[in-house]
């Protein structure tokens, strides 16, 4: 039997009152089973080259099409999204149509560009979901 853990950063107040520099940032760890009980809209956790996101509040604040691919893999492992070595969505060139589309196995997912020109691809963001410490 194999095992894999994952981890997540968590912070924690050392004592009562204390806030911001004061406080300690720890590592915790989870296996599959518990990341997988995580797995609707309103508590969605996915785990990603060791580490969990808690997609929960992202889903809530931007819930739509574009999350249904997130909560559809609530639970879940995604690191086959995502390019080992750079941490990237995964991308191919189409052959068909020449042109640049990322690899989303559950369709279009948040923050990444829909295939081909498109106007409606919101880029208001600074930096993407799975870059966020904030969400580990």
């Amino acid at each position: 039997v194999v095992f894999f853990f994952f981890k997540q950063k968590t912070a924690y107040e050392m004592q009562r009152g204390l806030v911001g520099s004061e406080m300690c940032i720890r590592d915790r760890y989870y296996m599959p089973s518990e990341v997988a009980l995580h797995n609707t809209a309103n508590d969605c956790w996915v785990s990603m080259f060791d580490h969990v996101h808690d997609l929960t509040l992202l889903i809530q604040t931007n819930y739509g099409i574009y999350t249904e691919p997130l909560v559809q893999a609530a639970g879940t492992d995604i690191s086959h999204w995502f390019d080992p070595k750079t941490k990237e969505p995964k991308s191919f060139v189409n052959p068909e149509t020449n042109i640049k589309e990322f690899f989303a196995p559950n369709g279009p997912y948040l923050q990444i560009p829909l295939s081909g020109p498109n106007s409606s691809f919101n880029n208001d963001f600074e930096t993407p979901w799975w870059k966020q410490e904030g969400l580990r």
